[in-house]
């Protein structure tokens, strides 16, 4: 089963109370949304998802709780226009970027570089990218480009040489077929420290589901849906959405640098939003689940 990470912290901070509105903007497996759903009685829960496994999982587990929720079966891209057709009262927002544990650890998905399996990292199953897409057709220099900035990798430009090569002989079709070649053109000393196609792998699923743009208009829309002391909690696990994260907080929270020396500011100019928290999982947690070890969870609130 799926360990939903700092769930007891997003929870708190989220500020329920029996009547919330609230939104999971990445239901997954129903691991927060079901905790949210049972303290919420008199309130009701929208919940996105775009995978159909997942969805199907999740609805049986939250009609066990209540009855006082909807899942909308759509990229959370689409939350402002699927969240203004529904409601404008929204208490709070969730979202939680890990790829769900199952996700990982079934093989035939092809996110794991572990299990054999077609190249596929697809979150929407009937979209037409996919990795076998990327990993074949892309040019060598949009490779390296997404290996070296969604991956943060830092042999982006021999690993994806080695791919190109390949791919001349013959087609790239399996996941550990992909492995063993990210394998072979990094340093012996490299492999030894990391798995080497842990990045890779990364980045393709990144750039497969548009996952940094999808983010961050997902994220500016929450701000602007949630009411006057409604907050947003997003947990990342991933350098890149945690950089977007506090840029845009910092952005909505802070005064116009060129105004901050004046004795009074005007209203209009003061910031909506203030920020509550940033937190990183404890030892405890980490110790027990190993994916929590890159988690964050920052905390805002719309303050105007």
């Amino acid at each position: 089963m799926h360990e939903s990470v700092l769930l007891t912290e997003s929870i708190d901070n989220l500020n329920l109370n029996k009547s919330s509105i609230i939104v999971d903007c990445t239901l997954g497996y129903g691991g927060h949304s079901s905790n949210i759903l049972k303290k919420i009685p008199n309130g009701f829960l929208y919940a996105f998802d775009q995978d159909d496994e997942a969805i199907q999982k999740a609805n049986q587990r939250l009609k066990s709780i209540s009855d006082n929720y909807e899942i909308i079966n759509t990229n959370f891209v689409n939350l402002k226009t699927e969240i203004k057709k529904r409601t404008d009262n929204v208490d709070g927002i969730l979202f939680d970027l890990g790829v769900s544990s199952p996700q990982l650890d079934e093989a035939e998905r092809g996110f794991s570089f572990h299990k054999d399996a077609k190249l596929d990292m697809r979150m929407n199953q009937n979209q037409k990218l996919s990795a076998y897409e990327v990993v074949n057709n892309y040019e060598l220099d949009q490779l390296i480009h997404i290996f070296k900035v969604y991956g943060e990798e830092k042999y982006a430009q021999s690993i994806a040489k080695g791919i190109v090569k390949e791919r001349k002989i013959a087609p790239i079709k399996t996941t550990l077929q992909l492995a063993e070649i990210i394998k072979q053109n990094v340093p012996e000393k490299y492999r030894r420290n990391n798995h080497p196609a842990r990045k890779v792998f990364q980045a393709i699923r990144i750039e497969v589901n548009n996952e940094l743009n999808v983010f961050e208009t997902a994220l500016k829309d929450a701000l602007d849906l949630i009411k006057v002391g409604g907050r947003v909690c997003v947990i990342t696990f991933h350098s890149l959405e945690d950089r977007i994260c506090k840029q845009i907080f910092k952005e909505v929270s802070t005064i116009p640098k060129e105004l901050q020396n004046l004795p009074l500011i005007p209203d209009e100019y003061k910031p909506k939003y203030k920020i509550i928290a940033n937190i990183k999982p404890t030892p405890a947690e980490i110790n027990k689940n190993k994916r929590a070890r890159s988690a964050r969870l920052r905390v805002i609130e719309r303050s105007l």
